[in-house]
């Protein structure tokens, strides 16, 4: 493939792609990444723009592009989660247990949606949701219950809740004082990211400017008195759930971050006391090569940003660490066993993107709460991925891929292209007034649908190679009465308790929250003491700061 004299100085790969590639037609597909970024046929040097000190570099070596760690999975597998929560504390303490017998290394918590959205199961919008899909948490001696008999200096937990996260956190520091361990042994995450959803996961109590309160809140305590714990998990999963593009879930998370950084800083926080425990919680989607290079950008973009932007000195501030989990939206309910399939492609580009923890889902949940069985096979898949396959052995394999550090450079690109359009919009705050994310995952999802229905993209099992009778599966039915039981358990704890203390936490509360100088956690630890319930709790801020309801996006 000689240069010729009627085209000097063309490429090798331009040659190669007219007179050999192109010789051949292709075949009748969507050759674009998931989220509408177009692939090419290859990917050589000359066409991918590198600098490798710069772009690429070493593990746990700025920009950290190849990994936070130096010795990544050489050192230490990832964390092995599997979520886990339905019906009352008494029922996921059982699973809890059988999931750290079976080698699970991390406990990962399911709420249901009451628990998620501040009411108590008593209370008349729980009805028929209690325990349906997570485990309902409404007092400490529910939390006492869901975490007994498991050592809390023995195990790292996450969290996942929101608008209520002060609450949650504030009952396991109450049960790990209970046990003997102190505040500042107690290893874990909770997610608490109240900005993703305004954005995408619709889970709110309070307006944006008091949710970001009490976050600040949390991470100003954490700082100072539980300083292994991660106060933020910055979700870009739930985005991506809503039917983000990978772009937009890696813009989205991180514009939600810097307005992290931004609200500690403007309380006095230096950068240096909080930033090291920021944590990341991304997807894991079925596009493999893009959710590699998604990790990777991410990872760049936070380092930079940190020590450039906002003057991180301590090196660890630059660090992106972050837990993955494969994607719920990716599993169908038709042929539900390839569900296995499209988790271990998944997990594996979390892996080879380098998480720092990971829960693969089960291949029933697209039909119900995962089975004890599902469970099982979804724990192995990691324990295959570690044990068997040798992508642990060497610390970013893909790295110098060609297709990956152009797509890693691409989707970096479209990051900071998002970021200034937020910037122009105010901050991320403003944009979700004006809805701007909400209707950019809008037209993205609805692009994404569009090439499903003309079968331009496949899903196998949904509209290509489906079978006209499927074999039923087991499902995990939750048995109604346990929703009695927790309502009763309520009433009986409210019977109990000395109505003066609760009385007396509540005042304390409403006092603090109409106070912006005072940290809450305090009052809403002391309120836990006195087993105030977390609806309690979450109604008397209703009544100090009001609820915010949602402009809908047409």
């Amino acid at each position: 493939m000689a240069a010729t004299e009627d085209r000097p100085g063309l490429g090798a790969t331009e040659e190669w792609r007219r007179d050999l590639y192109e010789a051949k037609p292709e075949r009748d597909a969507l050759f674009t990444t998931m989220s509408g970024l177009p692939v090419e046929p290859l990917y050589t040097p000359d066409v991918v723009e590198v600098d490798y000190d710069r772009d690429v570099g070493y593990p746990g070596v700025y920009p950290y592009t190849r990994g936070v760690y130096p010795s990544m999975y050489r050192g230490k597998l990832w964390t092995m989660r599997q979520f886990a929560g339905f019906g009352t504390a008494e029922e996921t303490n059982v699973r809890f247990r059988y999931l750290l017998e079976h080698g699970q290394t991390g406990l990962s918590t399911a709420f249901d949606m009451p628990t998620l959205m501040g009411y108590d199961s008593d209370h008349p919008k729980s009805l028929g949701e209690v325990g349906r899909e997570g485990v309902a948490i409404d007092s400490l001696e529910d939390m006492e219950q869901l975490y007994a008999e498991i050592p809390l200096d023995g195990v790292s937990t996450s969290m996942t809740i929101n608008a209520p996260a002060a609450m949650l956190l504030a009952f396991y520091i109450c049960v790990a004082e209970e046990q003997g361990v102190a505040r500042d042994k107690l290893r874990g995450t909770i997610q608490t990211d109240i900005l993703k959803e305004y954005i995408a996961q619709k889970e709110w109590i309070f307006p944006p400017e008091p949710s970001m309160r009490l976050c600040v809140d949390m991470i100003e305590f954490c700082a100072r008195e539980v300083p292994l714990w991660h106060p933020v998990s910055i979700s870009g999963y739930h985005i991506r759930e809503a039917g983000s593009t990978a772009a937009q879930e890696l813009a989205f998370t991180l514009a939600d971050g810097f307005a992290y950084v931004e609200a500690a800083m403007a309380r006095g926080l230096e950068v240096d006391d909080f930033a090291p425990r920021l944590s990341f919680f991304f997807n894991a989607h079925i596009d493999f090569f893009e959710e590699i290079a998604k990790y990777r950008a991410a990872r760049r973009i936070w380092a930079r940003e940190l020590r450039e932007r906002y003057g991180a000195k301590n090196p660890r501030s630059w660090l992106m660490r972050f837990h993955a989990q494969t994607a719920g939206v990716s599993l169908t309910a038709q042929q539900p066993e390839v569900n296995i399939v499209r988790t271990a492609v998944e997990a594996l580009a979390a892996v080879l993107g380098g998480c720092q923890s990971l829960h693969t889902n089960s291949f029933d949940e697209a039909l119900a709460l995962p089975t004890e069985h599902a469970v099982k096979i979804a724990l192995r898949t990691q324990q295959v991925l570690a044990h068997e396959t040798g992508v642990a052995s060497t610390i970013d394999p893909l790295g110098g891929s060609y297709f990956v550090e152009e797509l890693t450079n691409r989707l970096e690109g479209e990051a900071y292209d998002y970021f200034e359009r937020i910037r122009r919009l105010g901050g991320v705050v403003p944009a979700i007034k004006e809805n701007f994310f909400q209707r950019e995952i809008a037209e993205a999802s609805f692009r994404y649908q569009s090439e499903l229905e003309a079968g331009r993209r496949i899903i196998v099992g949904v509209n290509r190679y489906q079978e006209p009778a499927e074999r039923p599966i087991e499902i995990l039915k939750i048995d109604q009465a346990l929703e009695s039981k927790q309502v009763e358990r309520v009433g009986s704890l409210r019977a109990r308790r000395d109505a003066s203390a609760v009385e007396d936490a509540l005042t304390r509360l409403k006092a603090d929250a109409a106070d912006e100088g005072r940290n809450l956690m305090p009052a809403i630890i002391d309120a836990a003491k006195a087993y105030v319930t977390m609806g309690e709790m979450c109604e008397a801020l209703r009544g100090v700061w009001g609820t915010w309801r949602e402009t809908p996006v047409f």
